[in-house]
């Protein structure tokens, strides 16, 4: 592993550390390189600001981990481990839900999501006469309605489990995915 990487890890990690008791907004850069032993030049060095820390932070830890769950197979196996994710980091997560970093999870999120559903649709319409843009719409749709669902359950404390949420989701997406397609599909094909 590179020196780089692992100072980028030691910073994520303090960052996620003081998060567990002090507002996103609060944490400075000097209390943040004070908290793991490094100075200044090295997180200018590796980061512009905090909010980019946090960014590569969720771009690391989250978004890579679920890159082999965009097939219809799959994509609840893949929804489950942003639940996970999230559960596992419940106060970091809502902390910048909380926070002027609420973008870099919105971001985070929108991501894996799209990821997600792109990959099913994709995989979905192998055959099928339906434009990119046509796709782009449906998956758009989808994960702001995933997304909207998960900011709902952080907001309400994360009271449901995720599995249950999963299922839940799988019971009203069921088919859908593929309806839609046809519909769009359909919409090419006529005069």
């Amino acid at each position: 592993m590179s020196t780089s990487l692992l100072t980028k890890r030691a910073l994520a990690c303090s960052l996620k550390q003081l998060m567990e008791h002090t507002p996103l907004n609060k944490i400075t850069v000097k209390l943040l390189v004070e908290d793991c032993g490094l100075n200044r030049q090295t997180f200018y060095y590796h980061f512009q600001d905090i909010f980019e820390l946090l960014g590569w932070i969720y771009q690391t830890e989250a978004v890579e981990s679920i890159a082999r769950y965009r097939s219809y197979s799959t994509w609840t196996d893949g929804f489950y481990r942003i639940f996970c994710y999230i559960e596992n980091n419940k106060t970091f997560c809502c902390n910048t839900l909380d926070s002027l970093g609420r973008s870099h999870l919105d971001t985070y999120l929108y991501e894996v999501t799209s990821d997600l559903v792109m990959g099913v649709l994709q995989e979905l319409s192998a055959g099928m006469e339906v434009s990119g843009e046509d796709k782009a719409f449906i998956a758009n749709f989808y994960t702001l309605a995933f997304t909207g669902l998960i900011i709902q359950w952080m907001r309400s404390g994360m009271k449901e489990q995720p599995k249950h949420m999963i299922e839940q989701l799988s019971v009203m997406i069921e088919g859908n995915f593929t309806q839609a397609l046809h519909k769009y599909e359909k919409k090419l094909v006529q005069p």
